[in-house]
């Protein structure tokens, strides 16, 4: 049982939402914000992680609709990997609902440490996804492509941060195809990964509803704030900025 928001509580998870919006918007990461705090807070560790992935799932959905041309073409594609990425999503909320809150707890500093990695290693792994792709499309390693996106997906629906680097690394070793496609096809991805595992949780007992309200709104100002301020912050510099609030929550996690 979750002790109802206090007033400084549900603006601390606002601010939290606006920054992990803004953040998702430029550079990726967010989740390493949001997260957290919701743990601050109170919110038990299964109840926080169901609670985010809940409230910040509609930020996918405009970043899906924001890339959608470069999608046109992909339709046949998108489709034979949506499946495997909503299923993938499902079996990864049900993962973490049958963890238990001890279990999880205790793996969160290291998925917390994972996304960090997964983050700092994001420039390097778009370079190489662009330098591999050449745009010549294989109907076969399409089919293939949907077992190692089903895994990413597990992994989103279980925690979520650093999903899309995931999902871009496997589409780049596997298809061939250049790198705007392939990120919009990740974008595509991620969005079922996310909405699936939300409907999911909806139903497990887990949301707190108050807070997901919350933050929902704030997610949905912080990505209008981050698309503004894209062309004039270096995604770079933000993202490093994140791993190391990241890296600190972990260690915070770690000593507790």
């Amino acid at each position: 049982m979750v002790d109802p928001l206090s007033l400084s509580d549900s603006v601390l998870i606002l601010l939290a939402a606006v920054a992990g919006g803004a953040v998702n918007a430029i550079a990726g990461g967010g989740t390493l914000i949001t997260f957290p705090m919701l743990t601050a807070i109170g919110i038990p560790a299964v109840a926080a992680n169901v609670t985010n992935t809940v409230a910040l799932s509609p930020g996918y959905l405009g970043g899906t609709l924001a890339q959608r041309g470069d999608l046109r073409g992909q339709r046949r594609r998108l489709w034979r990997m949506l499946p495997a990425g909503a299923v993938g999503g499902v079996l990864g909320g049900l993962l973490l609902l049958a963890s238990g809150e001890r279990l999880f707890r205790g793996m969160v500093p290291y998925l917390i440490l994972l996304a960090c990695g997964l983050l700092a290693c994001q420039g390097r792994i778009r370079g190489w996804v662009a330098q591999r792709s050449g745009g010549a499309q294989n109907r076969d390693r399409e089919w293939f492509a949907s077992l190692p996106v089903f895994g990413a997906a597990i992994y989103g629906g279980y925690f979520g941060a650093g999903l899309s680097v995931i999902v871009l690394a496997v589409l780049g070793l596997v298809l061939d195809d250049n790198l705007t496609r392939l990120n919009a096809l990740k974008q595509g991805i991620a969005f079922a990964v996310n909405v699936a595992a939300a409907v999911f949780f909806v139903f497990s007992g887990q949301v707190v509803w108050p807070a997901a309200a919350v933050m929902a709104i704030g997610a949905l100002g912080g990505g209008v704030i981050g698309g503004r301020l894209a062309g004039r912050v270096r995604p770079d510099l933000l993202r490093r900025m994140v791993i190391g609030v990241g890296m600190v929550v972990a260690v915070m996690y770690l000593v507790r």
